[in-house]
């Protein structure tokens, strides 16, 4: 079987992990920790990267730092992961879903203008695939309505708009290390902090409400309990794993891309017979390979080739199931405007395998089961 997804490994994690315990310490916030938060700020050129447990959580802290209250209302994507949508719930916060656009699957930024009243405070975006949202439009809407931007990155790492990072533009990013993802470290995520105001708080309530980081740069003789929070540090066994890949970290772009780009090329006829959709890049957006999806016609094709594949040995996947129409999407929020494209564009969506150090046979055999399935239509 061709799996969906197998997680990366480059060769330096055990020797890390090693020397992590070897530090004696592993709790968070050592040697790994840093280094790995340090690659980020450098690498992203954004002013404060904090790690985390997760991409979840990631996006926990930035909500807490939003200071959401009962009655207040985010906007956010129908389409995205639950962890997109449960954040804002810890504050009790309203959902408002919106529609997006069918070329990206990313948010529709007209959608967003449309759903903002007195209420909105804080607008949630997630780029899929690693292919940017417009990042221009969004950036004018909030600013022209003094909204808060969260930026769900979790699939962007290493990607960029117009040459500036995913989960830069907002006042915060959130990215994942999930097993899944890009770079992983098994379960893991990262703050990114692009409004330096938020710098202490988020220290603050990344330590469990207490001011232990003034107390390990030794700016407090002692620390205390001073405000909300939780334990959102990783383990530093976690961030040893995670840097060695960082190190590679071009060397695993460049590999998915170059899976990326072969799937498109060898389907692209495909598309021009449309007989299926293949991924949208828009003008200034630099993907980063995170994954390879083709839209069938409808429901049932797609079913079908997912069932002729896993036949023949390939795993192929869906995606999302519409957050709107989710049981607790029902409960907690409501959908702005029609559900134009949501559903339908989500229900013909189907992803390839995509990993890092993908062999060139298992990926011509991915493409010759779906031309197989469409040669016999």
């Amino acid at each position: 079987m061709i799996n969906f997804n197998i997680p990366p490994v480059t060769g330096n994690e055990l020797q890390y992990i090693q020397k992590a315990i070897g530090n004696r310490k592993i709790c968070g916030d050592g040697e790994f920790t840093k280094k790995c938060s340090q690659w980020m700020e450098e690498r992203f050129k954004v002013q404060k990267v904090l790690m985390t447990t997760s991409g979840t959580s990631a996006l926990d802290l930035a909500v807490m730092l939003c200071d959401l209250k009962e009655g207040d209302e985010v906007i956010l994507p129908s389409f995205t992961f639950s962890s997109t949508a449960t954040a804002p719930l810890l504050s009790q916060a309203s959902l408002v879903f919106v529609d997006l656009d069918p070329k990206t699957m990313n948010i529709d930024p007209e959608r967003i203008r449309e759903a903002i009243t007195d209420k909105t405070k804080v607008v949630i975006i997630m780029h899929y695939g690693g292919i940017s949202c417009d990042m221009d439009k969004i950036m004018d809407i909030v600013k022209e309505h003094n909204l808060i931007l969260i930026e769900d990155a979790a699939q962007g790492v290493m990607a960029s708009f117009k040459g500036k990072a995913l989960g830069t533009f907002g006042d915060f990013g959130c990215y994942s290390f999930h097993e899944t993802k890009n770079y992983s470290m098994g379960e893991g995520g990262a703050l990114l902090i692009n409004n330096p105001q938020y710098n202490e708080r988020a220290e603050i309530l990344r330590e469990k409400g207490t001011d232990r980081s003034k107390f390990n740069r030794g700016q407090v003789d002692k620390y205390t309990w001073v405000d909300r929070g939780d334990s959102f540090l990783p383990s530093e066994l976690n961030t040893a794993y995670l840097f060695a890949q960082l190190e590679q970290a071009d060397q695993i772009n460049e590999d998915r891309k170059n899976t990326w780009n072969f799937y498109y090329s060898q389907l692209e006829d495909l598309q021009a017979k449309r007989q299926i959709e293949l991924p949208y890049l828009p003008e200034g957006a630099q993907h980063n390979a995170h994954l390879f999806y083709i839209k069938t016609k409808d429901l049932e094709e797609r079913s079908q080739l997912i069932q002729f594949a896993r036949e023949q040995g390939v795993q192929l996947v869906f995606h999302y199931i519409p957050l709107h129409s989710a049981p607790a999407g029902l409960k907690y929020g409501r959908m702005s405007g029609e559900d134009q494209f949501t559903t339908v564009e989500s229900e013909r969506l189907v992803r390839l395998p995509m990993y890092y150090g993908m062999t060139s046979e298992d990926a011509k055999k991915t493409v010759s089961v779906i031309r197989e399935f469409y040669e016999n239509r």
